[in-house]
């Protein structure tokens, strides 16, 4: 009897171990990928608004006569923040991230799952020079460019690139969306953990507009880490090499009656935020529907 009860915990993981690795090998035979990365960066736009200073409070840059400065704009071509680069087979995205901007994708997307891969370079500007390393994935991304505080993006929701803190959510200008965490407590960030119930985060939130991931998963500095983020109608996983650390469902933004419209497609956005980041193997592919131990999380 010991011995049938040692087994059966077994059985029941080789069981799930096997239809966890069925269900990969079926995506991998029924979604193909698209390739979104190549020397010229023919897929994407460029937009560009400026290098914040240190004491930025969210207004509009101004020049030392007080005149409020334009930004760059979208595909300005005397700026080089955004270049590819050979190592091999791969090519790669170098961000200097010497302005804030994001690339973003000519295409919108709906439903699929985009991955990629990111490591760190060494530089750091201006507003960041004594903060941490940061970038992101803005996806649902809609709209005019700049409307969030540092005027340089869509709305959206973020998906945070961040020295320690990978996986973090922002909502962007008026977004929102719930996410499984612990209440915030005193001056504490709500927490994502997927044992707990939902709460809104974003535009007319309690809980304000920033989730902490429910771990740090990133590898070392010169090391590559590979993203994924699976969107399938208002639902979303934020997963850090190969682990699940935010659920999130019900994106949504808040119009200015105060109603909330579904946001469940959009651009995608890579954030350039004052570091300088690599990224490559940039793919996405369309589902039509998560797989059954993606649903279960939810």
């Amino acid at each position: 009897m010991k011995l049938c009860k040692n087994v059966l915990p077994i059985l029941l993981l080789l069981i799930s171990c096997n239809q966890e690795k069925k269900e990969k090998q079926n995506l991998d035979e029924v979604y193909e990928w698209e390739e979104l990365i190549d020397k010229e960066l023919t897929q994407w736009d460029t937009y560009l608004s400026y290098q914040h200073q240190v004491g930025y409070d969210g207004s509009v840059p101004k020049d030392k006569n007080g005149e409020e400065i334009m930004p760059i704009g979208i595909n300005n071509k005397g700026y080089s923040v955004f270049t590819t680069l050979q190592e091999g087979e791969d090519t790669i995205i170098k961000n200097t991230g010497e302005y804030y901007g994001c690339l973003i994708t000519k295409k919108e997307y709906k439903n699929y799952h985009f991955q990629l891969k990111y490591k760190w370079g060494n530089q750091k500007w201006a507003y960041r020079k004594d903060l941490l390393k940061d970038s992101g994935i803005l996806y649902h991304s809609i709209g005019p460019m700049a409307v969030e505080y540092w005027r340089s993006w869509m709305l959206s929701q973020e998906f945070q690139i961040m020295e320690g803190h990978t996986g973090d959510f922002w909502s962007q200008a008026n977004s929102a969306i719930d996410i499984r965490a612990y209440k915030p407590e005193s001056v504490l960030d709500p927490s994502a953990n997927k044992n707990q119930d939902f709460l809104p985060i974003g535009m007319g939130s309690p809980y304000k507009n920033y989730c902490l991931r429910s771990g740090d998963f990133e590898k070392k500095h010169d090391e590559w880490n590979t993203i994924d983020l699976i969107c399938f109608e208002g639902k979303s996983l934020h997963v850090v090499n190969g682990e699940v650390v935010m659920i999130l469902k019900n994106s949504r933004y808040i119009d200015e009656n105060g109603k909330a419209i579904p946001l469940t497609k959009g651009k995608i956005q890579l954030q350039s935020e004052a570091a300088e980041v690599f990224f490559k193997d940039i793919k996405i592919r369309e589902i039509d529907s998560l797989t059954q131990q993606q649903k279960e999380l939810f």
